[in-house]
C-alpha cells in the first residue's frame, strides 16, 4: 500500500500517547491522577441537558441537519452581542463547527494553497500548526517569549516573512502559556494584517475562563477586525459541552463563506439535538458560566498553593483551565520530568515540548480534577522525594 506523504510530518497525537500511559498504569493496578488532557469534568447545566434529552426523544431529529438551524446562528449572534459588544450577521458572518478543533483543522484548506506561508505561535496548541500542515502550508513560528509575557511581538516578524504570509493564527487567553494579550496587541494585529493582506484566525476558546475579576473580550470587537479575519469560540469549556463538539467560526463574511463551502462537501451538519442543547446554553440562564469560572479559579488556587508547599513553585495563571509550570532545576527535559512525575508520584502532566520546541522547560497542568484530588496529587508529589 502507498500512503499520503503529507502524513509523514505527523506522529501520534501527544494526548493519545498520554492516555495510553495512563491506561497501562491503571491496568497494572496503579493510580494515576491525570492533569494532562484539558477534558472538562464540569457537566453542562441541567437546562442544557434537558434540552438535549427532549430533542433526542423526538424521532424527527434524526435526519441530516445539512445546515445550521437559524435559531442556532441567531443564538450565537446574541451571545456575541451581549458578551462582547460585537454585532454579527447570523446568515453571513457565523458558521458552526463540530468543535473548534475541527474548524481549526480544516479552515486552512479553504483559504490557502499548498506552499503558502502561515504564521503560527510557538509554543501553541498543536492543531494551530497541524491544520495548515494538512493544507500543505509552510510554517513560520511567532515566538511567545516569557520576557514579553508570552505575547507575540509583531515587530519581530521579518519584513520578508510578513510580505509572503497568507494566514496567521493567534490565541489569547493562550493555551498552553495561559497569557492574556492587552488591547494594544489587537490594535497592532489589525493594522499588521491590513498592511500585509494576511487573514487572521483568532482562537478565543477560553474567553470566559478569566480570573481575579478580570474580563476578556473578543478580537472581533476591535475596529477593522472583521475586515481581516475570523474568531473561533467553543461551548466546550464555557458550558461543559466538550463531548458534544459545538463551536463557531465568526467574523469576516468572505472567510465564513469559504469555510461553509468546504464543510458542505465534508459533513452533513451538527446533530439536531446538539443544536437544541447549544441554543439552550446560549439563550438560557448564564449563572452556570460564572459558577464554572469560579470552580476553575478555586482549583487554580488549590493547585498552585499546594504544589508550591510540596516544593514545586509555579505562578498562578490569569486565565484558561491550565497552569504553565516550569520544570524544576535538575529535572531534565520536560518529557523526562513528565515521565518521572507519573512514575514516582502517579501524576500525569503534558510536557511543554508537545507544544513546540519553545515549550521546552515547562509542563502544562490541566485543572480537570476536583479540589480533593488536587490535594491528593500534592501529597503524592511530597511523598515522591522529587522536590
Amino acid at each position: 500500500m502507498k500512503f499520503a506523504k503529507r502524513m509523514d510530518c505527523f506522529g501520534e497525537g501527544v494526548f493519545s500517547t498520554l492516555a495510553d500511559i495512563r491506561r497501562k498504569k491503571e491496568e497494572a493496578g496503579e493510580r494515576v491522577i491525570d492533569l494532562s488532557i484539558g477534558a472538562p469534568n464540569i457537566p453542562p447545566a441541567e437546562h442544557i441537558r434537558r434540552a438535549l434529552c427532549e430533542a433526542a426523544a423526538d424521532e424527527k431529529n434524526y435526519v441530516y441537519a445539512i445546515s445550521d438551524r437559524p435559531e442556532l446562528l441567531e443564538a450565537a449572534a446574541g451571545w456575541y452581542a451581549r458578551g462582547y459588544g460585537v454585532t454579527l450577521d447570523p446568515d453571513t458572518e457565523i458558521c458552526s463547527v463540530l468543535g473548534s478543533q475541527e474548524g481549526l483543522a480544516h479552515i486552512a484548506l479553504s483559504v490557502i494553497d499548498e506552499g503558502d506561508l502561515v504564521l503560527v505561535p510557538s509554543p501553541c496548541y498543536p492543531v494551530f500548526g497541524d491544520g495548515p500542515r494538512i493544507a500543505g502550508a509552510r510554517i513560520w513560528s511567532m515566538e511567545q517569549k516569557r520576557e514579553n509575557g508570552y505575547v507575540i511581538r509583531l515587530d519581530e516578524i521579518p519584513e520578508e516573512v510578513a510580505q509572503k504570509a497568507r494566514l496567521m493564527v493567534v490565541s489569547y487567553p493562550n493555551n498552553p502559556t495561559t497569557a492574556l494579550a492587552p488591547d494594544s496587541f489587537y490594535e497592532e494585529l489589525v493594522a499588521f494584517a491590513k498592511k500585509y493582506d494576511i487573514i487572521v484566525i483568532h482562537d478565543n476558546a477560553y474567553s470566559e475562563l478569566v480570573f481575579d475579576g478580570a474580563r476578556c473580550g473578543s478580537f472581533l470587537s476591535f475596529p477593522g477586525a472583521k475586515d481581516v479575519g475570523v474568531e473561533f469560540n467553543s461551548l466546550s469549556k464555557t458550558y461543559g459541552m466538550a463531548g458534544a463538539r459545538v463551536g463557531f467560526c465568526l467574523g469576516n463574511a468572505q472567510v465564513i463563506a469559504r469555510l461553509k463551502l468546504l464543510k458542505s462537501n465534508m459533513d452533513y451538519g451538527m446533530f439536531l439535538p446538539i443544536q437544541a442543547a447549544a441554543i439552550a446554553a446560549l439563550n438560557g440562564d448564564q449563572s452556570c458560566v460564572e459558577a464554572t469560572r469560579k470552580a476553575y479559579e478555586r482549583r487554580r488556587d488549590v493547585l498552585c498553593e499546594s504544589f508550591g508547599k510540596a516544593g514545586w513553585a509555579m505562578e498562578k495563571p490569569k486565565a484558561t483551565m491550565f497552569v504553565w509550570a516550569p520544570v524544576p532545576d535538575g529535572c531534565g527535559s520536560s518529557q523526562q520530568f513528565a515521565m518521572d512525575l507519573v512514575e514516582k508520584a502517579g501524576v500525569l502532566v503534558t510536557p511543554g515540548s508537545a507544544f513546540g520546541e519553545s515549550g521546552e522547560g515547562f509542563v502544562r497542568l490541566a485543572l480537570v480534577q476536583d479540589e480533593e484530588t488536587i490535594l491528593q496529587a500534592a501529597e503524592a508529589l511530597k511523598a515522591s522525594g522529587m522536590f
